[in-house]
């Protein structure tokens, strides 16, 4: 009888349960799972206080519940169609998102975009950590300073673990966070009227859009890192499956916290602001039950926490790699690229806690103004110009096929940046164009709309750079620790390549 392949298979699970990879590709040998493992991944990221708190700004700042709920829809379907389609490329290319910036940017270029994401990470992991520590301080009794501290360090050890770790959080948080959102829901519903909260119908454009536009940046600040999370499918999962996928659990989860923060934040009036934690817990009771909630809580920020310092880990990673030539890495050089990022964002965190809300809106924003011109060039560059045929190799070569510096896509990301100003209302700034509009945020739809017309008017017709097929290292075919960037490239279609090898879940 011929042995069965399950125990090196088993052996092979045991080993890699500490991820081993950082931006280097992930050879189809290693590929596993399904594109339904990126519905329970975002749906239990984004079942979370800190999304909770993103609806609840709306209201907070001037929105009637209904016309909150129903801006904060549109902005999590946009942004997360958005967000979707840079998640699909995760199975195609086996590669962290921000390394396909290369293909745009250039090898080195790619740093200028990635310098935001990296403050992007540790902002959300401070803002996180923030209400993280009031859940953890809660539970244990040490008070909000040291549970920041302590969710700090819980987080960094999950990140240092991996991906396996990361999409068995999203499993674990999207069932006992779907049913703690449920029974706070009930609980909401006893002790307010949904008829008297949602009864306000008068309508506001500039409230209406900062809904809008709350939304739509919790989800585009998810595309500088939503393939990370894709890239270990195997090669032959179907893009649509990736993309649905992706949009129903992020779409989902978002919708379903921020719905509940807005109407959380309607019934409690001024008692919600800077007592956000508290006023959740207390909706479901005391005792037991809220040791419960305190502990769904930090779970959910867990889970998305880690996101975050993986994927600075990640941009941290890729912007080095860039001038150093190294992909990949030991095991403590990447132990103390999280404890940077870690320490980093539990610094600002600790600095910061006082003034969270205000802060946290500004904050996303920002991040939106930064991020949409990258998401522009990307997926037309990927989807319209390219269309999804890379080189891998090459992406690790600043003399190869895409350079060291791609100015073009430099010059419209940067024009990107500047069109967004005069649209921009934030509390530190406020653009010439804003007043006319009513006051209204309409910042990031510039930001989508010209960096992706201009990018596409000038890249459309210069397509040299562009190969035939895609191109893969040996690294991508086999199952060894090689990098991204093998000696003698391959070709293939994508179409028949499939995984070997690899345990599918």
């Amino acid at each position: 009888m011929a042995a069965s392949p399950a125990e090196p298979r088993a052996e092979s699970r045991a080993v890699s349960l500490v991820e081993r990879r950082s931006i280097d590709v992930v050879p189809d040998g290693e590929r596993h799972g399904s594109a339904f493992s990126q519905f329970t991944l975002w749906l239990g990221a984004n079942l979370q206080i800190t999304a909770v708190i993103t609806g609840a700004l709306a209201v907070v700042f001037g929105a009637g519940a209904f016309w909150a709920v129903i801006g904060l829809a549109l902005g999590n379907v946009l942004g997360g169609a958005v967000m979707a389609l840079h998640s699909a490329q995760g199975p195609r290319l086996g590669l962290p998102q921000m390394i396909s910036s290369r293909a745009q940017f250039g090898v080195r270029g790619a740093i200028v975009p990635l310098a935001l994401v990296i403050v992007m990470y540790v902002g959300f992991f401070a803002s996180g950590s923030v209400l993280a520590g009031q859940a953890v301080g809660e539970l244990t009794g040490l008070g909000e300073t040291p549970g920041i501290v302590v969710f700090a360090l819980v987080t960094g050890v999950a990140a240092a673990v991996g991906y396996r770790l990361i999409h068995t959080l999203g499993r674990l948080a999207s069932l006992i966070c779907a049913l703690a959102f449920v029974y706070l829901g009930f609980r909401l519903l006893q002790r307010a009227d949904p008829g008297a909260l949602l009864a306000d119908r008068a309508f506001e454009l500039p409230v209406f859009l900062l809904a809008v536009a709350l939304a739509a940046s919790w989800q585009l600040a998810y595309g500088p890192y939503v393939a990370d999370y894709s890239r270990y499918l195997p090669r032959s999962t179907s893009g649509r499956a990736t993309f649905w996928w992706t949009l129903a659990g992020t779409g989902l989860g978002s919708q379903w916290s921020m719905t509940f923060g807005a109407l959380a934040a309607a019934a409690a009036g001024g008692a919600f602001s800077g007592h956000e934690v508290t006023f959740v817990v207390g909706l479901g009771g005391t005792g037991i039950i809220a040791s419960a909630l305190y502990f769904v809580i930090a779970l959910g920020k867990l889970t998305i926490n880690v996101l975050n310092t993986y994927g600075g880990f990640m941009s941290l990673v890729t912007s080095v790699s860039g001038f150093r030539g190294q992909a990949v890495l030991s095991q403590r050089s990447r132990a103390a690229y999280i404890g940077g990022i870690m320490v980093a964002g539990t610094v600002i965190a600790l600095l910061g806690k006082d003034s969270f809300l205000t802060s946290f809106k500004d904050f996303l924003l920002f991040l939106l103004t930064a991020f949409t011109p990258w998401s522009a060039i990307n997926l037309v560059d990927y989807y319209l110009i390219a269309k999804e045929r890379y080189d891998l190799p090459a992406f690790s070569d600043p003399a190869g096929r895409y350079g060291a510096w791609r100015w073009r896509a430099l010059t419209v990301y940067v024009i990107g940046l500047l069109a967004q100003f005069p649209f921009l209302a934030t509390h530190f700034y406020t653009g010439p164009l804003v007043g006319a509009l009513g006051g209204a945020d309409v910042s990031w739809i510039v930001g989508l709309a010209v960096p992706a017309a201009a990018y596409w008017l000038l890249a459309r017709n210069d397509t040299a750079h562009v190969p035939d097929r895609t191109i893969l290292g040996p690294a991508a075919q086999a199952g060894g620790p090689e990098a991204a960037g093998g000696a003698q490239p391959q070709t293939d279609t994508g179409a028949s390549t499939t995984a070997t090898g690899g345990p599918r879940t």
